[in-house]
């Protein structure tokens, strides 16, 4: 998370490559990086722009999306990068007709609500007293995005306030399971948020929290499957499925001859008791990202279904 965003000339994509270009229709696009500076530039042969990119959001594990600021009014660039691809594609989300004019083929106008969203969502401290502030955010999801502002529990720790200190800074962990996941889904979108924007379709795959929630398991809230009951936060991503097994058996009985307890919701799966994740909660690709994600509803996946909405 700590990557989620950053400034465009901290890229490591773009240090990486540092010229890319793409065709759509009568309109060359270029993507630059020269002397720390990162521009998107774009010809239809007879007239050209360009935008210097500020903005960074994405891990750059599935791609990086950038975002630039024209009078006044931040931009959503055409093109993302993507590293299945190793080359710029269109931006999830937009649409990969040819555009009218030369400014909308070099991004999407976003609105100011979005913006402050996005920022919010890829970056720390982007508003302060309910008031987006960009010039001041730290880049990046640290400490604070999640425990707030911290300046008064370190404060009263070095004076030996422990209680005090505490008391200043929120701990996620103390939540019920479904404020939790709701915690969560404050930006990776819970069930309101999906409902609300009327998101249908494989799309709904990268809103891992509002899948979760469609869990048979998850009931009313169970603890033993939020979000940070298998991720911690303070680590990298782990990739590797058996790391997730020790999870699934902690509730599922390790012998498929087990019965179901008051701790226990059931049996095993009778195929196996190791890379559990790989069956029931397999990866779909989205169109458009060029990566798969991994679908956050447990159940169990029957051969050749569609993917259940």
């Amino acid at each position: 998370m700590a990557r989620a965003g950053r400034r465009a000339a901290d890229s490591k994509v773009l240090q990486a490559n540092a010229s890319l270009t793409f065709h759509l229709g009568p309109y060359v696009y270029g993507l630059t990086y020269v002397d720390g500076r990162s521009t998107l530039s774009i010809t239809d042969g007879a007239r050209s722009d360009s935008a210097a990119l500020g903005w960074e959001f994405g891990e750059g594990e599935t791609g990086e999306t950038y975002v630039f600021e024209r009078g006044g009014i931040f931009c959503e660039a055409k093109l993302s990068y993507f590293p299945g691809l190793h080359a710029l594609d269109i931006t999830p989300g937009q649409q990969r007709s040819i555009p009218p004019d030369l400014e909308q083929a070099l991004g999407r106008r976003m609105d100011s609500e979005e913006a402050r969203l996005c920022f919010g969502c890829h970056n720390t401290a982007s508003s302060t007293g309910g008031q987006f502030d960009p010039d001041r955010q730290i880049p990046g999801v640290t400490c604070e995005a999640c425990h707030g502002p911290g300046a008064e529990h370190i404060r009263a720790v070095k004076h030996g306030r422990v209680a005090d200190g505490l008391a200043r800074i929120l701990n996620p962990v103390k939540l019920d399971p479904t404020a939790s996941v709701d915690f969560c889904g404050a930006c990776h979108r819970a069930w309101a948020d999906v409902m609300e924007a009327g998101t249908v379709g494989v799309t709904t795959v990268r809103f891992q929290p509002y899948r979760l929630e469609k869990s048979r398991c998850w009931g009313k809230g169970d603890a033993r499957i939020t979000c940070v009951a298998c991720h911690d936060p303070h680590q990298p991503l782990a990739h590797d499925p058996g790391s997730y097994d020790s999870r699934c058996l902690s509730c599922h009985a390790a012998s498929k001859d087990s019965l179901p307890a008051r701790d226990r919701p059931g049996a095993a799966c009778p195929v196996g008791v190791s890379g559990c994740v790989r069956c029931h909660m397999p990866k779909y690709e989205v169109p458009g990202t060029h990566a798969k994600f991994t679908d956050h509803w447990i159940r169990i996946v029957r051969s050749e279904a569609s993917y259940p909405e």
